[in-house]
């Protein structure tokens, strides 16, 4: 098992009209448990202009810190408020290029 940092992509197709609610939600979860855990580095929501999505783009010091965030009871309350509004699609994935200006 790797034990490199790896990047979480979500991919949340919302309800039409509930692209805010969501948001919203996301924030609440990403202050009160995604920040309290051990590994966890940084999370950017980006909002489609369409209202349609919602992308949660995270990067965690390893796999196994991903795995413990699912696994934490604080964030398996928050699924099934988060499937209410949106579907979900998930990635694990290492950064391959980086390029900043």
């Amino acid at each position: 098992m790797t034990t490199a940092p790896v990047t979480l992509v979500n991919v949340l197709k919302v309800e039409p009209g509930k692209q805010e609610q969501l948001i919203a939600l996301l924030k609440r979860n990403i202050d009160t448990v995604i920040r309290t855990l051990g590994g966890w580095r940084t999370s950017r929501l980006i909002a489609a202009r369409d209202g349609a999505s919602v992308i949660i783009y995270s990067e965690w010091e390893m796999p196994a810190a991903v795995e413990a965030m699912r696994a934490d009871v604080r964030m398996k309350a928050y699924f099934p408020q988060i499937l209410e509004l949106a579907s979900l699609e998930s990635v694990i994935g290492e950064v391959v290029l980086s390029d900043h200006s």
